[in-house]
């Protein structure tokens, strides 16, 4: 499919927001969002902004995002597109297979199955024992995925069988442009197999919905397809035996049982190989629509895959910025760390998942490897709890239309900050100390919160929060960015609060350095609710003798 330009878009900020509070005064807003010069693999050919500006550079964030969340279709490109900022940032890559020479200063990453990435950055300071200061979040969003064996026939067409994955809004997925995006186990020249992505960026694939004539009660009884049945999308007219025979005679078996010969062709010639040696499938449907600003102010973000790709965006690119030269890793003493897991959607139990110990593992190891011989029994644990993570994901803002489905009193707007998630069941691992915290970040930065709690005759979702703090022992706060229409393909979200959100992700990295923020500041400990309430009094104090 040729490349489909957007159009230029003038994104002055909304005038419901004060911007002179939130952004730095040297941001302004160029008149075109993208700055970087077009990339062969983007879907979508952007606009360049040719300002070299630190305040364009700063709003760029914005375009940013969207060229990463058009690259990343599936969570296997999403992982590729963040090694590829990381090795262009300097980052070293390490194999979980090999030892580890880790030096202080040093800024490293490592994958696993294509879908999860743990990177990191080592303070100049850094002695061991000193706490890591992470941020997690995931990669996979809820989808359609093809079934193992996904060719079918119904009616004269030829189809494409599917599983769902996650807690999908499915009937959204009715009438899209579709196509298939994911990773491919090719055999190679020499015999050997090796791993390839694939994407077919132009639409190959639609579920069409029942018109209104053969279905006259939908909408008083309501569209509630049966996602067995009639979820299946369609992939072409079903072709005559004799130009079957002729286009199928190169295909193996193996190959013709599992997918259709057509659609296998199809990927073959993305890939570049034959059809035969594509041994492997492990594919998503994506909607080919392209990420783009939307409203009257060009103020929300329109996307699919926001959850959570906004957040793991907001991750990478804080850590990337907070250590873009040596100059800024030379009063640090702690490591900075962000954990970008898959499967978060399905519950996180998977080795590419939260569940497994991959962020434990990688902490250990690391530890080790920066004390050589100073690193005794308690090293490790030391470090932890000199520790604090934040889960990072989306949060759910209140629906214009559907206002009550929320706590009257936490209420997140799209334009009034970032979100902190709270639960007294734990489905969130925010506690009254790690909020604290956050919110005192955000103090010092002069950037918004807000927080959320569900109502009590409702089920409150869950994050990988609860899945690292009790795995991993580590302080964690649960933190989003507010969306509308989650786990629907399209997303809304605000550009400015995806700015924000890398702003404060970065403080927190940046500014838990040097031992403790807070020690620092404050001069008390912020480990007990002594210390805590200490902090309380002394501000309210100064507040009243102010």
């Amino acid at each position: 499919m040729a490349a489909i330009a957007r159009l230029p878009l003038n994104h002055s900020l909304p005038t419901i927001l004060n911007h002179t509070r939130y952004l730095p005064r040297r941001l302004s807003f160029p008149t075109y969002l993208h700055r970087s010069p077009f990339r062969s693999f983007s879907a979508v050919s952007p606009t360049l902004c040719s300002s070299s500006s630190q305040g364009d550079s700063n709003a760029s964030i914005v375009g940013d995002l969207l060229d990463y969340l058009n690259e990343s279709w599936t969570q296997f490109h999403a992982t590729a597109e963040a090694k590829r900022q990381l090795l262009d940032a300097g980052f070293h890559l390490l194999s979980e297979n090999d030892d580890w020479n880790l030096k202080p200063g040093g800024r490293y990453f490592f994958t696993r199955n294509m879908s999860c990435l743990v990177a990191f950055a080592v303070g100049d300071k850094y002695v061991p024992g000193n706490g890591f200061h992470a941020i997690a979040a995931h990669t996979d969003s809820p989808c359609l995925k093809l079934k193992p064996k996904s060719a079918s026939s119904k009616s004269g067409y030829l189809m494409v069988n599917v599983q769902t994955y996650g807690g999908g809004l499915w009937h959204t997925w009715f009438d899209r442009d579709l196509s298939v995006a994911g990773r491919a186990i090719v055999r190679a020249s020499d015999g050997s197999f090796v791993h390839r992505l694939v994407k077919v960026k132009r639409p190959l694939l639609r579920v069409p919905t029942l018109a209104i004539h053969l279905d006259r009660t939908v909408n008083s009884d309501g569209f509630k397809p049966n996602l067995e049945t009639q979820l299946v999308p369609l992939l072409a007219t079903k072709q005559d035996e004799t130009s079957a025979e002729s286009k199928d005679k190169n295909v193996s078996p193996s190959s013709k049982d599992a997918h259709h010969p057509l659609l296998m062709q199809i990927l073959s010639d993305d890939l570049e190989c034959k059809p035969e040696d594509i041994v492997s499938l492990e594919l998503n449907i994506c909607d080919t629509q392209p990420s783009c600003l939307g409203g009257a102010n060009n103020e929300f973000i329109f996307s699919g895959r926001l959850d959570n790709l906004a957040s793991s965006f907001c991750a990478l690119r804080a850590l990337i910025d907070s250590c873009a030269s040596s100059e800024n890793l030379s009063t640090e003493h702690g490591i900075r760390m962000i954990a970008l897991f898959d499967n978060e959607e399905v519950g996180s139990d998977s080795c590419q998942g939260a569940g497994a110990p991959t962020m434990f593992q990688a902490m250990r190891r690391i530890v080790s490897s920066l004390g050589n011989a100073q690193v005794t029994e308690c090293t490790f644990d030391r470090a932890i709890r000199k520790s604090f993570l934040v889960s990072a994901d989306m949060a759910h803002g209140v629906h214009p239309n559907f206002a009550d489905k929320h706590e009257e009193n936490h209420r997140p707007q799209l334009h009034k900050g970032l979100v902190i998630k709270h639960n007294a069941n734990q489905r969130y691992a925010t506690s009254g100390i790690t909020s604290f915290l956050f919110k005192e970040v955000a103090k010092l930065h002069d950037l918004p919160i807000q927080d959320f709690v569900v109502r009590n005759d409702m089920g409150c979702g869950s994050t990988i929060g609860p899945i690292l703090a009790s795995g991993v022992g580590i302080r964690t706060v649960d933190c989003g960015i507010a969306q509308l229409s989650m786990h629907r393909y399209i997303n809304d979200s605000c550009f400015l609060i995806n700015y924000l959100k890398t702003q404060l992700l970065r403080a927190l990295l940046v500014k838990q350095c040097e031992r403790d923020l807070w020690n620092r500041r404050y001069r008390h400990s912020v480990q007990t609710f002594q210390g805590v309430l200490q902090i309380f009094l002394n501000r309210r104090q100064e507040a009243h003798c102010g």
